[in-house]
């Protein structure tokens, strides 16, 4: 379904700026028995509206399809759980939760962040739609119920007694097709004195560094602070403070409250400053995005064929979502690349969509290891690149692909 209304502010002051064609859903990665079926695509446009600055996809995938069952486990990465951990005890010790308190994990995964609450007494509930998903998540002791999260089920949870004391929602806004219902929601399910933390990948980091394999159809949303602050403000949320955090390629943390609750902090003031200051509000920053992508892939497919030219062989790391949009919008298939490695065994044996390249357990570059690897997963670039000291030593070499791409 194509819209041309903005997802936020519902005006229809959108201009599109960079147009990747149709590629498959990044994250429907196929069985063998797929191979021989046709893959429903879907044009990926991406558009700025200059109403309330909101950067949008204008093509609606349902839900449903792209969420009921679910292949991305965040535990499988030792960043994200490591920040997960980091940043639960920081909010415990800085909040005094207990066990009287309720901490509350939108799209909760399968428990990757609420076990650090659970595990220091922090009672914990979880919403996740991807059944297998939050069965996992309940295997693990983490209480998890399987529902998409908006107003309706805020009303549920609230009316039996489950307020947020602090509610997290990582990366998971970007996937929301009804913003509004999605954050009336949270202000339904936090607690009065509560405290929301959201996190979002930045669309002033994804503009600078090329980021455009960041975009695909799950994506609905890419998000400055700018349009963060008018959204919450239209529903009587505060941004009390934001950081600007290395995770997914550069994010934006955010911490909601009620108002009336704390006063602004400086940090909030001065970022919405720098955007002004930078233009991110304006179309003119996001003009010539297209172009540059172009030149990425001009500069990145010739090397891959230099390469395979010369008698190397060539792998991928990652079978990661962005990594599809890569390789398809690239056309960057089997004739170059022999496989992708990733230690999700969930994903392993199965097939990246588009353009079908098998994925293996990392052993792979033990037995058989290729001369390169086209790291997809570049967001994980030093927790990768330690993981595989090994094959690095032996001779192996990555090859980054963003913002330009450089061989390590």
């Amino acid at each position: 379904m194509k819209t041309d209304v903005c997802r936020s502010c519902g005006s229809m002051s959108l201009t599109t700026f960079l147009a990747l064609g149709t590629t498959p859903l990044a994250n429907a990665l196929l069985c063998e028995e797929d191979l021989t079926r046709d893959e429903p695509r879907f044009p990926l446009d991406v558009a700025f509206c200059s109403e309330c600055s909101l950067v949008q996809i204008l093509e609606t995938v349902p839900p449903d399809v792209m969420f009921s069952e679910y292949l991305y486990l965040s535990s499988f990465s030792t960043t994200m759980v490591e920040h997960a951990r980091a940043l639960a005890e920081r909010t415990i010790a800085t909040r005094h939760l207990g066990p009287k308190s309720l901490a509350m994990e939108v799209a909760s995964n399968d428990g990757y962040l609420l076990q650090w609450y659970a595990k220091q007494g922090v009672p914990v509930i979880g919403i996740e739609p991807a059944q297998n998903v939050a069965a996992i998540a309940r295997d693990k002791g983490i209480a998890t119920e399987c529902a998409f999260f908006g107003l309706a089920t805020a009303t549920g949870l609230a009316e039996r007694g489950l307020q947020a004391d602090v509610l997290h929602a990582h990366n998971v806004l970007a996937h929301v097709p009804q913003l509004n219902d999605f954050v009336a929601g949270i202000r339904r399910v936090l607690k009065i004195d509560g405290i929301g933390i959201i996190e979002v990948p930045y669309v002033a980091d994804l503009i600078r560094r090329v980021e455009f394999d960041t975009i695909y159809h799950e994506h609905l949303s890419y998000f400055s602070l700018t349009a963060l602050d008018t959204l919450f403000r239209r529903h009587q949320l505060t941004i009390a403070d934001v950081k600007h955090v290395p995770i997914h390629g550069g994010s934006l943390q955010l911490e909601l409250q009620h108002p009336g609750q704390v006063a602004r902090s400086a940090a909030v003031l001065e970022l919405l400053a720098e955007e002004r200051a930078a233009g991110v509000d304006a179309f003119a920053f996001y003009a010539d995005f297209s172009q540059r992508v172009e030149t990425l892939r001009t500069e990145l497919v010739p090397l891959l064929h230099q390469l395979k030219a010369t008698g190397k062989s060539i792998g991928a790391y990652g079978a990661s979502a962005k990594g599809s949009t890569l390789l398809n919008v690239c056309g960057i298939g089997r004739d170059l690349l022999e496989f992708t490695v990733d230690r999700s065994s969930m994903k392993q044996g199965r097939f990246m969509p588009g353009v079908h390249l098998p994925i293996v357990a990392p052993s792979r570059l033990e037995s058989n290891p290729p001369d390169y690897l086209l790291l997809l997963t570049w967001n994980f670039v030093d927790e990768i690149l330690e993981q595989q000291k090994a094959y690095r030593a032996a001779g192996g070499k990555f090859i980054i692909p963003l913002p330009q791409p450089k061989i390590v």
